[in-house]
């Protein structure tokens, strides 16, 4: 990067924090590379929260040391440079959509010039354009939360993070937010997401950190840390003894339903070798589906190991 934040957004070592007795965080390691769309997972009292609050300069840590952007956790010059949309939000009620957005912007140091053109641009990514003068006390949870990820991202941020962003929102409203997200990691922006929302991770975010008792138990991509698993699910015409034969000699446990046909394998090499056998003894293939851990799948197995 030439902007002087370099190739990592945030940075932590040994990162705790503790409440007297209470251990929120035990030893956080993180590296979200710059540009990525990185999850933060974990159950509830994993310190996700914490976490974030500490890496945003809001609450000291007991031990350990972080950067953000290049800069030492809590760096004022560096806080114009994020956004952050919390979990627990209170906005003021008495303020329109647009009267809202502009007193962050004028909070953010944005120019008046530039805050004319940006809100309604805002307003529309979130859904909210025809709702610009309409006070808050008069909006949904939803539409709190659709004004509350535009504020984050209103001052075009380097880094935005986002703690429970869809909680509140419906499939659409999810969707809605699943875009932005994207259309801001293709401006090269950098998203730091927090969800209970699995699926909704695993549509959105490249890289995911993991954490069970204030300790990253897995981090790394998504596609690296989903194992392929033993089943090829295939849609199959023209199934013939000779083709049968040929992939039980590849599969050791298969299972047939008129043209659909179940195999076990021990590698994502065997699945290509399944094609093969079928389309050599004269069959058809409409269809191959390797079958690959979901993202819940390997939250729950890492949770229980550690």
């Amino acid at each position: 990067m030439t902007d002087g934040f370099g190739e990592i957004a945030i940075q932590s070592n040994g990162l705790r924090k503790c409440y007297r007795r209470l251990v929120a965080v035990q030893s956080l390691n993180l590296s979200v590379p710059r540009g990525t769309i990185y999850g933060l997972l974990g159950p509830n009292g994993a310190g996700k929260t914490t976490a974030i609050m500490m890496l945003l300069g809001n609450v000291r840590p007991s031990a350990g040391s972080a950067a953000v952007l290049g800069k030492p956790i809590g760096n004022i010059a560096v806080r114009r440079y994020i956004g952050f949309l919390p979990e627990k939000f209170q906005f003021h009620e008495f303020l329109t959509a647009e009267e809202f957005l502009r007193l962050h912007g004028r909070l953010a140091g944005m120019e008046r010039r530039r805050l004319n053109e940006r809100i309604p641009e805002v307003l529309e990514a979130v859904g909210l354009k025809e709702r610009a003068r309409s006070r808050l006390k008069e909006f949904s949870k939803g539409m709190l939360q659709r004004i509350g990820l535009g504020q984050a991202i209103l001052h075009e941020p380097e880094l935005v993070v986002l703690d429970e962003p869809t909680s509140a929102l419906d499939p659409l409203g999810r969707r809605d937010v699943r875009n932005i997200i994207h259309h801001l990691k293709e401006k090269g922006k950098t998203v730091l997401l927090n969800s209970h929302l699995l699926s909704e991770i695993e549509m959105t975010c490249d890289e995911v950190a993991i954490l069970n008792r204030g300790v990253v138990v897995r981090q790394g991509k998504l596609s690296e840390l989903l194992t392929f698993s033993s089943t090829v699910e295939m849609q199959v015409e023209n199934i013939n003894p000779d083709l049968m034969a040929a992939i039980h000699h590849i599969s050791p446990s298969v299972s047939v339903n008129e043209t659909h046909i179940i195999a076990w394998v021990d590698s994502e090499e065997r699945a290509a070798d399944l094609a093969a056998a079928v389309v050599d003894h004269g069959g058809r293939l409409l269809s191959l589906i390797p079958k690959r851990e979901t993202l819940e799948e390997l939250f729950v197995r890492v949770i229980e190991k550690s």
